[in-house]
């Protein structure tokens, strides 16, 4: 079974820190395969960076990391461009689309090299988000909202063991919440994945395995 596991793990710039307080940094913490986990956090106490940790982009921590009981810190390049390929997908809290392109050009990037839905899905996804008609649209002119919407269907089409959401709905209505959160645990059910949803406040109503404060 898939999994991923911290151990004694702390961001560096907390290392020193004697009135830390969490149940992941410096805990053994396991994020098991199927299940939904939501991290509640204050802002500054390192949340986008776990999901930089879990991801492989940073590397400024004490401890360990385990993906499927492998210490990702031992991981080669060409091995994280498989695992991000196959294993790990992200919703980035600053979304990391590409300002220059459309909505659907920013999707098409990464549809490309999976292909794992047709073009049917992904232009449902847009119309039950209530963007089909930003399609075309830069993504430089569109809100912050309708950018988390395409960052979402993008997180989506791939293959991944492992749904990593950094604060996926802080800038939707309900409504778009509620549509994104039901998109999400059909694509999680699909692919027999573990989500790993953070929050500073608002998230999604979805009846998690667990509950972790940060």
């Amino acid at each position: 079974m898939s999994n991923i596991q911290l151990i004694n793990t702390v961001p560096e710039i907390f290392a020193e820190r004697q009135d830390l307080k969490s149940d992941i940094w410096l805990q053994d913490v396991s994020f098991e395969q199927g299940k939904k986990y939501l991290i509640e956090a204050d802002s500054g106490t390192g949340k986008s960076s776990l999901c930089s940790f879990i991801y492989g982009l940073r590397g400024d921590y004490r401890g360990t990391i385990k993906l499927n009981d492998q210490d990702i810190s031992k991981f080669s390049t060409s091995k994280w461009c498989d695992i991000r390929q196959t294993s790990i997908s992200i919703l980035f809290q600053d979304l990391r689309l590409f300002g220059e392109l459309t909505a659907y050009e920013n999707i098409q990037i990464k549809h490309r090299l999976h292909k794992i839905h047709n073009k049917r899905v992904i232009e449902a996804w847009f119309e039950a988000l209530g963007i089909a008609d930003k399609r075309n649209t830069r993504i430089d002119h569109m809100s912050y909202g309708q950018q988390q919407r395409v960052a979402l269907i993008r997180a989506l089409c791939q293959p991944f063991e492992f749904l990593l959401l950094d604060e996926p709905i802080s800038h939707l209505d309900d409504r778009n919440s509620d549509i994104m959160r039901d998109i999400i645990l059909t694509e999680v059910e699909r692919q027999g994945a573990t989500l790993i949803a953070t929050s500073i406040g608002k998230h999604m109503n979805i009846e998690y395995d667990k509950c972790l404060s940060l």
